[in-house]
């Protein structure tokens, strides 16, 4: 790689990667949201890397996301989110209940659902990620209370393998 792909990487990762993922602590993401997410990602590295020759044809191709994921070495985005989802979840956890910011981020608002699909909170994504690590385990906000364990989650939450 050259000095310009790699400005136009720190470019990504200094401006637009944090303007991207401003507030994505409190994000409730859905699957399709996901895919948006990374969809975004792949065509950002697509225009930084540019069109590719083809060996054989000599044709001009796009690169093929598994081509794209070989030359850049930041994580995927979802993997960026949800360790800060689950690290957010632990300091609201150990905070307490009475606390402003836990009532509003896993309490239950007052009033119906309009009709339709039952929306994701936000406390159904943490306990998603939690079991995609293998921790189907009593309530998270107990476990949380330990520092050192659910620092150990984190990490695995961060390591996890996204598809």
């Amino acid at each position: 790689m050259s000095l310009y792909y790699n400005l136009k990487i720190e470019i990504y990762r200094i401006i637009i990667l944090p303007f991207v993922l401003y507030g994505c602590e409190n994000w409730s993401l859905t699957l399709r949201e996901e895919r948006k997410l990374r969809v975004f990602e792949n065509r950002v590295w697509s225009r930084i890397f540019g069109l590719k020759r083809d060996k054989i044809t000599g044709n001009w191709r796009k690169l093929h996301n598994e081509e794209l994921n070989d030359l850049y070495s930041l994580p995927i985005i979802v993997r960026v989110i949800k360790p800060r989802r689950t690290k957010l979840a632990g300091h609201l956890a150990r905070m307490g209940e009475r606390r402003g910011v836990y009532s509003v981020l896993v309490g239950k608002p007052e009033g119906k659902r309009p009709l339709g699909r039952h929306r994701r909170k936000w406390e159904d994504n943490i306990k998603i990620d939690l079991q995609e690590v293998g921790c189907v385990c009593m309530d998270w906000s107990e476990l949380a209370q330990d520092r050192d364990r659910w620092r150990t989650l984190v990490n695995a939450v961060m390591n996890f393998r996204v598809q």
